[in-house]
């Protein structure tokens, strides 16, 4: 059997997920730094720290405003990125990220102008959230549609193995910075990390432009089936895949809650483990991702999304437990080993394969609007779930749970939501490429490679 797919005839599905890889790296490095800075920094920089808890809350609260803002950017950016092209809306996201993440580096401090400088800090950070609501659902799009039908899993889980790196490299900018004496720290060392996007958002910006628009794209302009109105056609024929794709996407919460939340803990007063130690365990365990992530994806195109995702899904709120128990224990070689295996190994079960998962529930006409408006609803749940958290562990608690089990118990809420929309979705790991998105699309073998 002759794979008939447009990314295995004409399409070049390597150059496609490279070019993936490298955008999301460089944008997330960008989008990373600023959770890092969330969680250690600028509690006591933007907000009044006079009474540090409600600076905390509020400093972890900026972090969720670009989830907030990453709904609205999705239904223009996806309207765009359906009507004109993958690639124009992969250039835009960059630079855009780029430029805000610099001048965030710029912003004068409250000391120097007052409350205007958490409005400032805001505003930049809802500009991120725009930006990134484009950006994952545009090169998801980009690599699915170059993959042979066989290999989609594995091409498309190159943009998410980007992400994994892009916080690597954002670990790794604030160690040193977070080792810093106190008063460099908050003074100008903070901002270094902001600074350097220039040179990320250029490197990125060459990359990207040179990259071909997608065969199924071209095919729609050639048949002159683009709709004019994407969103339409998506709420219309697809309005269940985007409610399905807004309920597995909670499973982000794991990563929110492991990578801010948890950093903020386990540095505050009351457990006082050593900031750069635990930048570390970010960075041991993304390195693990980085390895785990294209061999789940390789999985889900021999067995299926569904068990893949799964395994995810219900694996990682009982790694939760044992992450934030080990934090409790303040015993760091324990640290280390739970943190690897939560967010390196079982985390990426599912993190890995939702980009060829999600964006198989959608026709070439609506997929990245589908995926980007899915996907960013969740993510905005997910992002806030960090202040969520820090409600549930002040002494008034929330909503009936309290501590670090009650943080526990409600990722685990939130990844029982993801388990069961995914384990009622259709699989699609064996259907054509063309038929994707299509009612009764045939689940016919793909060939072996």
């Amino acid at each position: 059997m002759t794979d008939s797919s447009p990314g295995a005839q004409q399409g070049t599905p390597r150059k496609a997920a490279v070019a993936a890889w490298i955008g999301s790296a460089l944008e997330y490095y960008d989008f990373f730094i600023y959770g890092s800075a969330a969680a250690l920094i600028f509690s006591k920089v933007f907000f009044d720290d006079s009474d540090p808890t409600t600076a905390t809350l509020q400093s972890l609260a900026s972090f969720g405003v670009a989830y907030a803002a990453r709904p609205v950017g999705a239904f223009f950016l996806g309207h765009v990125g359906d009507r004109f092209g993958r690639k124009k809306i992969m250039v835009f996201t960059l630079v855009l990220m780029g430029v805000s993440t610099f001048l965030i580096g710029c912003l004068p401090t409250r000391d120097q102008i007052g409350g205007l400088a958490p409005v400032l800090l805001v505003l930049l950070r809802v500009l991120q959230g725009l930006s990134a609501a484009g950006e994952q659902a545009s090169a998801n799009s980009m690599t699915l549609e170059h993959a042979p039908a066989d290999r989609r899993g594995y091409f498309t889980s190159f943009t998410l193995n980007g992400t994994q790196f892009g916080q690597i490299l954002a670990t790794f900018v604030f160690i040193p910075v977070a080792a810093l004496p106190e008063e460099q720290l908050l003074s100008w060392g903070w901002r270094v990390p902001f600074w350097l996007s220039v040179a990320v958002a250029v490197a990125g910006w060459i990359i990207r432009r040179k990259l071909e628009e997608t065969p199924a794209f071209e095919q729609e302009v050639a048949k002159g089936t683009v709709p004019k109105m994407p969103l339409a056609v998506l709420f219309r024929d697809h309005w269940s895949s985007v409610l399905r794709v807004v309920g597995a996407a909670l499973i982000a919460t794991v990563s929110t809650i492991f990578t801010v939340w948890a950093l903020n803990y386990a540095t505050s007063d009351a457990i006082g483990l050593d900031r750069a130690t635990m930048l570390w365990v970010g960075v041991a365990a993304n390195a693990v991702a980085l390895v785990a992530i294209p061999l789940w994806a390789r999985l889900s195109d021999r067995i299926g999304r569904r068990p893949v995702f799964l395994v995810g899904a219900v694996g990682s709120p009982i790694m939760i437990f044992a992450y934030l128990a080990a934090i409790n224990s303040k015993n760091y070689p324990l640290i280390f080993l739970v943190g690897i295996l939560t967010l390196g190994v079982v985390y990426s079960a599912s993190n890995g394969i939702w980009p060829s998962l999600y964006g198989e529930m959608f026709s070439t006409r609506v997929r990245l609007s589908g995926m980007a408006i899915g996907t960013q609803i969740g993510f905005a749940i997910a992002g806030f779930a960090v202040a969520s958290a820090a409600g549930i562990v002040s002494p008034e608690g929330w909503l009936g749970l309290q501590g670090w089990t009650g943080v526990g118990i409600f990722t685990a809420i939130l990844c029982a939501i993801s388990a069961i929309a995914v384990a009622t979705a259709r699989e699609t790991y064996r259907v054509p490429t063309e038929e994707l998105g299509l009612a009764g699309g045939s689940a016919a073998p793909s060939p072996s490679r």
